[in-house]
């Protein structure tokens, strides 16, 4: 089990611990996407829909005019007459000033644009060249020996409908500006005439139209979409650029907190340990009356009394030293072979004088044979006392704890010490495993510690690359397992061979 860290949020930076906080933010997310995502009524959308219409304008700007041009040297090739050139003289013209028009705006900042000037501009620019597809609608060709000219007008016409549908598809309203005159001119011509063919390209004319304009609404939509999600990315951008500068001034001020808890730490030890240390001496001088008998037996158990709470204040400024250590990953590792075994055993004989005062059994399971493990001795030492002292500590009188030391199925090797005490609820474990965190029954029955021994194992444990288990049921008992990984287990070397082996292979 890794090593529990508390997840209290910096208040001064943002509180993670409110639930609500995300399906607010989901929600203001939701309305903001509904808002980007209108068609009409967003000024800058207006202005980006004009920049991106002003972009094709002049990235097709050689389009229609190819069109146009190949249209009148066909017709002057056909015998139309001068006209034609008239004609694509002033469409050309037409489409020459939406280009500079395009440019123009093309060239000027979002946030100078005039949408509706500019919108209105584009439309009459739009509407003069369908002026000139009109003019082209009425041109005649009595001369020409071209069957069906009409049939190639709407041919043409068509094809300028659909290449303007794709071109223009960002400024709405384009397409019915440029063509709804040209397609109620060409009905109205094949209305007089009123042949079956005209007929029939009038009205694929008049049914195209809407259908260009409504691929043209898509393609519009299309737009709105992407700016809305560019909008959105640039907003998660700045969203998260503020949340990186937040997070680097709530590294900083941890870190300076951190540095300053250490020295406290520092200073504060020293300042506590030298006093500790005459009270524990002169207190045991007292209780052991070395100087000489005390006549009243209450001042020697007040020396013992003294002694104890001496002796408990050290071990705590001990225990805070050693996980303020791990935290800050400044707790250095003597490694070397050590066998998991001979510290189990040395631990238990350490511990059995406090378990026989409470009536205690300890049962020793251990594998037979086990090889070493590259580890500091001093931390298992201090993983199996603490785990011993926990065990003992919340096992009634007449208990028993059994500890077992053996191999794991990966391959590694664990200490297990089991109790048969009254168990810690589930609910209850992760309190128990955090730092300063102790059970209900641990405050209800008075045992004192200050709930540093479980965290510590963690973070030894984690240093050495292992893993801790806590298993507990209420009235049942509780199970501690540190595990040690294979990659700690030193593999046993063949023995080397005697003298009188290496003269007999010679």
């Amino acid at each position: 089990m890794p090593l529990q860290r508390s997840n209290t949020a910096d208040k001064f930076i943002v509180d993670r611990m409110k639930r609500h906080r995300n399906s607010d933010v989901a929600r203001a997310v939701r309305k903001t996407r509904d808002r980007l995502s209108q068609q009409a009524g967003n000024p800058d959308f207006d202005r980006e829909l004009l920049k991106l219409h002003a972009r094709a304008m002049t990235g097709g700007a050689v389009v229609i005019p190819l069109l146009v041009l190949a249209i009148a040297a066909a017709g002057r090739l056909v015998g139309v007459g001068n006209e034609i050139g008239l004609w694509a003289l002033f469409t050309l013209t037409c489409y020459t000033i939406v280009t500079f028009m395009a440019r123009r705006i093309e060239r000027t900042e979002a946030s100078g644009l005039n949408p509706l000037q500019a919108r209105r501009e584009f439309l009459v620019g739009h509407f003069l060249c369908g002026l000139g597809w009109a003019w082209f609608v009425l041109l005649g060709c009595e001369a020409c020996a071209v069957d069906q000219f009409q049939v190639i007008k709407a041919v043409v016409l068509l094809l300028a409908m659909a290449g303007t549908a794709v071109m223009a598809s960002s400024l709405r309203g384009a397409l019915l500006a440029t063509f709804a005159v040209p397609v109620a001119l060409y009905v109205y011509a094949g209305s007089r005439q009123w042949m079956p063919v005209e007929a029939i390209m009038s009205a694929l004319l008049v049914l195209s139209l809407p259908f260009f304009a409504y691929v043209a609404r898509h393609l519009n939509s299309s737009s709105l979409m992407l700016l809305s999600f560019r909008s959105e990315k640039d907003a998660l951008i700045a969203e998260l650029e503020t949340a990186k500068s937040m997070s680097d001034e709530a590294r900083r001020r941890a870190e300076d907190a951190n540095l300053a808890k250490s020295r406290f730490l520092a200073s504060m030890s020293h300042e506590l340990r030298t006093p500790l240390n005459a009270i524990l001496g002169f207190s045991e001088v007292m209780a052991n009356e070395v100087l000489g008998p005390m006549s009243n037996p209450t001042y020697r158990d007040y020396a013992h009394d003294v002694h104890d709470s001496g002796q408990h204040l050290l071990d705590l400024i001990n225990e805070i030293l050693d996980l303020s250590r791990i935290e800050a990953g400044r707790y250095q590792l003597n490694e070397e072979p050590v066998m998991l075994l001979n510290i189990a055993e040395d631990c238990c004989h350490m511990m059995e004088l406090k378990a026989r005062n409470k009536d205690i059994r300890v049962v020793q399971d251990f594998e037979q044979t086990l090889p070493r493990l590259f580890a500091d001795e001093r931390a298992v030492r201090q993983i199996t006392l603490n785990l011993l002292s926990n065990a003992i500590k919340f096992t009634a009188t007449g208990g028993e704890i059994r500890v077992r030391v053996g191999w794991t199925a990966g391959g590694g090797q664990y200490i297990s010490i089991r109790d048969n005490g009254p168990g810690i609820p589930e609910d209850e474990i992760p309190v128990v495993l955090s730092a300063f965190g102790q059970g209900s029954i641990a405050i209800k029955s008075a045992e004192q510690g200050t709930g540093l021994g479980l965290p510590i194992v963690q973070g030894l444990l984690a240093m050495h690359g292992g893993e801790f288990e806590l298993h507990s049921k209420l009235r049942e008992g509780t199970e501690a397992i540190a595990i040690f990984p294979l990659s700690r287990v030193m593999e046993e070397l063949p023995a080397l061979p005697t003298a009188a082996v290496a003269a007999r292979r010679r």
